[in-house]
């Protein structure tokens, strides 16, 4: 970590996803004791506050743009995120948000790319996240924030990042895929990014998938962002999200992956989404972030 001062900026907005409750998942990490674990490591804390959405319903609906659903409110969220992230950037700290859907991650990238030159990316996720409004078969933009993030998308959206420095696809690694569209796989394939999918993992280990990872994020860069989808873990451990897939990492594996991360001293912001303690069953997967934050922050078990 390039900063011992970590800027907490809590996002509750969930209409980018399919189901209610993901706005919830900031208030809920806080809850259950967030600041109070992270206090325990050598950090200073800094809340930030959140990002207000821009609409009191939390309830995704099938009215306007079908194919875009809810777009000017994510557009309006993530300007005002973009923002913020820069501003704490600016400041020489780390930025730690707390989403909200995946949908959130335009507004964090579009502000950590109007500072670092040549981002490394990794998006720990079940699904890739780069359809378009022509490819996506939902609507939904969580699962569209990858490839606007790529400048593929609607004007509006690819709009917030405008500003900001091009992201190059061969410093983007996909850690966990096992839920990929016909249209994600073909762009994967011919634009360099490199995805280790669960297959890979099983394969290979988590250890040699995140060294692979680190190195290709590290190389001829300015920074890394880790984007961090909970669903990237399988639903046993973690049922509390929208958009669960069967056969996901497990427990010691995000964890493993997670303390790799922060040995190498490469992240330079991170962003924890898709909780959604509406699903959850007994708080597991919300007390499970928060472990999982405290890792890639530092704390060990010796």
């Amino acid at each position: 970590m390039s900063s011992k001062i970590v800027s907490i900026l809590r996002v509750p907005f969930g209409l980018g996803g399919a189901r209610p409750g993901a706005h919830l998942g900031p208030e809920a990490l806080i809850d259950a004791g967030l600041i109070r674990h992270l206090s325990k490591l050598p950090l200073i804390l800094e809340n930030e506050g959140e990002v207000a959405a821009s609409i009191a319903d939390p309830i995704p609906s099938e009215t306007g743009h079908t194919k875009l659903k809810h777009l000017q409110e994510i557009v309006a969220v993530n300007t005002e995120l973009a923002a913020r992230v820069s501003s704490i950037v600016d400041q020489g700290k780390f930025p730690l948000v707390l989403g909200g859907d995946h949908s959130i991650a335009i507004g964090t990238i579009a502000g950590l790319t109007q500072h670092y030159k040549n981002i490394g990316i990794i998006w720990f996720d079940a699904h890739g996240d780069l359809n378009t409004e022509d490819t996506s078969p939902t609507g939904n933009i969580h699962g569209m924030s990858l490839a606007v993030n790529l400048g593929r998308g609607h004007e509006l959206l690819t709009h917030i990042k405008q500003q900001g420095s091009n992201i190059d696809p061969k410093k983007v690694v996909i850690i966990g895929a096992r839920q990929l569209d016909d249209g994600e796989k073909a762009w994967i394939r011919s634009s360099g990014i490199t995805c280790f999918t669960m297959h890979d993992i099983d394969r290979l280990g988590m250890s040699h998938v995140i060294t692979e990872a680190l190195r290709i994020v590290g190389q001829d860069t300015d920074g890394v962002h880790l984007s961090f989808d909970i669903d990237s873990l399988d639903p046993y451990e973690a049922p509390g999200t929208g958009t669960a897939v069967q056969g996901g990492v497990n427990y010691r594996e995000a964890h493993f992956a997670l303390e790799m991360m922060a040995e190498s001293g490469l992240i330079t912001s991170a962003e924890f989404v898709e909780v959604n303690p509406l699903l959850d069953s007994n708080n597991r997967t919300v007390r499970l972030t928060n472990e999982l934050i405290c890792s890639l922050m530092g704390q060990r078990i010796l």
